[in-house]
């Protein structure tokens, strides 16, 4: 089966990456694409490699995750989150709802 490919970009998006794939039920690994010496935008790319747990609570956490770094309240901000699903379905998470989130971590 393969796995759940997650790209956030953003100045935060490194600290937002840790803070995503610490939500309960999440299981993957990541890394950094770019340099943030030297690119003012970091790209990271993620695989969810589990999700343990009911679905839609995940979904949940990882729309309200993408709105709290999105909106930038805590002093750090992403510019975009794409998921891309097992069948490879892409998925922005700008306008997706929590439905459209679960169907993905369905697939």
């Amino acid at each position: 089966m393969a796995d759940i490919q997650i790209s956030v970009e953003g100045r935060d998006a490194v600290a937002a990456t840790e803070e995503l794939f610490a939500i309960s039920g999440l299981s993957g690994n990541w890394e950094t694409i770019g340099d943030d010496e030297k690119e003012p935008i970091l790209t990271t790319i993620g695989a969810i490699v589990a999700v343990v747990g009911g679905t839609v609570a995940i979904a949940e956490q990882i729309r309200k995750w993408y709105q709290e770094y999105r909106k930038g309240e805590s002093g750090k901000k992403i510019d975009k989150v794409l998921i891309v699903g097992r069948r490879g379905r892409r998925l922005l998470l700008e306008n997706a709802t929590i439905e459209q989130i679960k169907q993905i971590l369905d697939e």
